[in-house]
Parts: structure tokens; sequence; C-alpha cells
């Protein structure tokens, strides 16, 4: 293994394990405080280096932005949860009346500025805003699996009646997805757990969203799918033994579509 790679591991393992083995209360300080330790051991750590790539950070932004432009107007008050170098609320911003960064790291967010921005340190859980549109990205999986109800429920409650949630995680069946990817057969670093569309999907539900959609996009082309397709793909492909339904969920195509994109409307 590279050891710059081998050193990433070792410590986001031991940083993980701290937060799986910790207390609610105690977690309401962990989050932010085992991040900033990451960021001082591993200074090449991607959310870091990303600054630097301008060229694929632009790519990766444009397509998040193209997503998102549907559910933008000048009305709209748009709130990032886990908004890391706040690269894409930047963006937003501008299309936006208001837009909130939200994240709980002050050294990756530190001199994120544009008109209609604000940076709001959270300590994980709690989400002190208001907005009509919500979105995440890579952050549910960052969760212990004891906050995540809690940090939905908030969300729900941030959330503006008419409101929606657009949340995009990794889908477990064709993980793991953080550091431990090819290590492990199961998330161990920073993806305290990675989750299915049924599973994500009840949970939104059992904390009063009513809707929940699933959203696919391919090339230029998106589109929001009946979730039930989507759950019915998924539990096809988990009949199959693991290594084959891993190989299987990794085809293109069924990446995108089983890839966890949900949008959750309040009623």
């Amino acid at each position: 293994m590279d050891p710059k790679r081998a050193h990433h591991y070792e410590v986001e393992i031991e940083l993980a394990d701290r937060l799986r083995n910790s207390s609610r209360a105690e977690r309401k300080q962990l989050y932010s405080s085992v991040y900033e330790e990451l960021f001082r051991k591993v200074p090449y750590h991607p959310l870091l280096v990303l600054k630097s790539q301008k060229a694929v950070k632009r790519a990766e932004l444009q397509e998040l932005f193209e997503t998102l432009r549907p559910f933008l107007n000048p009305d709209t008050v748009y709130a990032e949860v886990g908004a890391g170098d706040c690269a894409l609320t930047m963006l937003v911003a501008p299309h936006v009346r208001k837009a909130y960064a939200i994240d709980v790291s002050e050294t990756v967010t530190r001199g994120a500025s544009a008109p209609n921005l604000e940076v709001v340190l959270s300590d994980g859980i709690s989400i002190p805003v208001k907005a009509t549109l919500i979105f995440s990205n890579q952050l549910m999986e960052h969760l212990h699996p004891e906050d995540a109800r809690d940090q939905l429920a908030n969300v729900f409650a941030a959330l503006e009646p008419g409101g929606k949630y657009f949340c995009i995680t990794p889908n477990r069946m064709n993980g793991p997805h953080d550091v431990s990817g090819g290590i492990d057969e199961v998330a161990r670093g920073f993806h305290l757990r990675e989750y299915t569309n049924r599973e994500l999907a009840g949970l939104f539900r059992s904390v009063g969203f009513a809707r929940v959609q699933g959203f696919v996009r391919i090339r230029k082309f998106q589109t929001t799918l009946p979730l039930g397709v989507v759950i019915a793909l998924e539990t096809a492909v988990g009949w199959l033994p693991r290594s084959l339904g891993w190989r299987v969920s990794n085809l293109p195509i069924l990446r995108r579509i089983l890839g966890i994109q949900l949008v959750a409307t309040r009623r």
C-alpha cells in the first residue's frame, strides 16, 4: 500500500473508532474535533488537496450545480449540510435569496465568501437555520448510526412547508466507499454507516417525510424515479451472492441508478 494511503488509513480508522465508541453527549464536541485532528495529521487529505486541483474540482462542481439548478430560484433559501470547503454553496449563492454552508470544521470552511452566503458551524447534528431547500452530498454516511435519525429530524424541522431535502450518499451494496475501500469488506473509516435506498428512505419516513422519491442523473439527463422501482432493483441485486452483487452493482449504469439520491418533500 502507498505509504501516504497507509498513514491516512491508520489515522482515520483510529479516529473513526473513537467516534463509534463515543456517547451521544461526547459526540456534540467530537465530530468537530476528530475532523480537525484528521486534517492536521493528514494534510494531503482529498478534501484539502482538491482545493488545489481546480480543473477536477470545477468539473465536479459544475455537474452538481447543474443537478441542483431545477430546484433553485431567486426565492430559494438554500442550506448545504456538510458543505466542506463551501465551493458548491458559493456557486449556488448568487442564484438564491440566501445560502447557508453548514459544517463541523472551521479549517475546511475557512475563506469561504460569496454574496448571500453565511457559513454556519454545527455540532454535526443540529441544523440551526430555516430553508426551503436543504442539500447534502456524502454526509449521511459520516454520521454515527445513533445520530442519523436525530439529524434527519432536525433537517425536517429546518425545512419550510413544501421544502425539499436532496440527499446524496453512497450505497453500501457497491462499497465500502471510504478509506477502507479495497482493504476491508465494510466501511471502517469515517463512513460510520453506509446505507441502502430502502434503509435510508425508511429513516426519512420515520421523521415525517411523507413523499420520498429516487433521483438519477446520467450525463445531462436527470429525472426523479418512483422509489419502488429503485428499491426493487436494489433488492434483486441483493439476492445475488455478495461478490457477484458487488460487481453487478458497480456496473456504470447500475452504479448511477443505485447510488442513493433521494428527494424528500415536507408537506
